[in-house]
């Protein structure tokens, strides 16, 4: 008897053309859970993270996404030693998903509430920073092929959340009131971010490129609520490359084709160690108000006008 194996019991038959890959039904019958797949900023470099392991990178400044789901609150997270390459990858002492009180898998809460908590003292981390860190956490999807891209983690530090508007620069609290103010979704825009080069240590900054077509906007709203999606803005980053406990466990070793973004991008340059210093952002506690805007007669008329501004 043969182990060969073919896909259909009619040899004749060929795939037809409606294919589009493997659905979510499939994904959830096919066990082992899912690798998930991020977007990290470590160095000023965009780095395609796979099952825990670098498998590209972009060194350009900016990126096009769509952002289809974000975690509904900040959440925060703490080691208890300064980050090396021995912490990389493993999960963190104490995190929060709420930024309220520590997640109950946390192996050592470091307080009942994160209002209360020694590690949420200004100077308990590196110089005045504090010891646990603000994060939020967003799903995108790759602007330059919406239908066909992975949904990908990107977790945001502080700075590329909270803050003003900066002749023109805007963190993501400021780029959503600014979307809000004109009335539109933040998930009906293709989004440019961009890392801020006035910055020592990684801060993305957020512009809307063009609309979404209504073909794009049906495959963003299917892709938000995703199980790849809801996994990248629940999970942190460990949890996202499935480590488990203190060491990280070993990459799947199944190839991966890097996304165009990543895959077409210039030859990467010797990245510098992450050692810069941690510029601490301190979240508001009043919500500034969004700029008050005309409501938009035309989306495209208003993403237009955006699009004239120089950096």
């Amino acid at each position: 008897m043969s182990n060969d194996l073919t896909l259909f019991r009619d040899k004749n038959a060929a795939l037809p053309t409606t294919v589009r890959g493997v659905d979510e039904l499939t994904k959830s019958l096919m066990g082992g859970g899912s690798v998930g797949k991020r977007i990290s900023i470590m160095g000023g470099v965009w780095r395609m993270i796979v099952g825990g392991e670098e498998i590209a990178k972009n060194e350009e400044r900016s990126m096009d996404v769509v952002i289809v789901n974000a975690a509904p609150k900040t959440s925060r997270q703490f080691y208890k030693g300064a980050y090396s390459e021995e912490t990389k990858g493993q999960l963190p002492d104490c995190w929060s998903t709420d930024g309220i009180k520590p997640d109950p898998k946390s192996e050592a809460p470091q307080s009942s509430a994160c209002a209360t908590c020694p590690m949420n003292v200004a100077g308990s981390g590196q110089g005045t920073s504090r010891a646990c860190r603000f994060q939020r956490r967003i799903a995108v999807v790759l602007a330059n092929n919406i239908e066909t891209s992975d949904v990908f983690q990107l977790v945001l530090p502080a700075q590329s959340i909270f803050g003003k508007v900066d002749n023109g620069k805007m963190p993501l609290e400021a780029y959503a009131n600014f979307i809000g103010g004109h009335g539109l979704s933040i998930s009906s825009v293709v989004t440019e971010l961009k890392f801020d080069t006035a910055s020592a240590t990684p801060k993305i900054i957020f512009r809307a490129v063009r609309p979404l077509s209504e073909d794009e906007m049906d495959v963003v709203i299917e892709k938000g609520k995703s199980p790849d999606a809801i996994q990248a803005i629940t999970f942190n980053p460990a949890q996202t490359d499935r480590v488990t406990t203190a060491k990280a466990a070993p990459a799947p070793k199944e190839e991966e084709e890097a996304p165009a973004v990543f895959r077409d991008a210039p030859a990467p340059k010797k990245a510098a160690k992450d050692t810069a210093p941690v510029e601490e952002t301190e979240e508001p506690v009043v919500r500034a108000k969004a700029p008050k805007a005309e409501p938009a007669k035309d989306l495209a008329d208003v993403l237009s006008a955006w699009g004239d501004d120089e950096d």
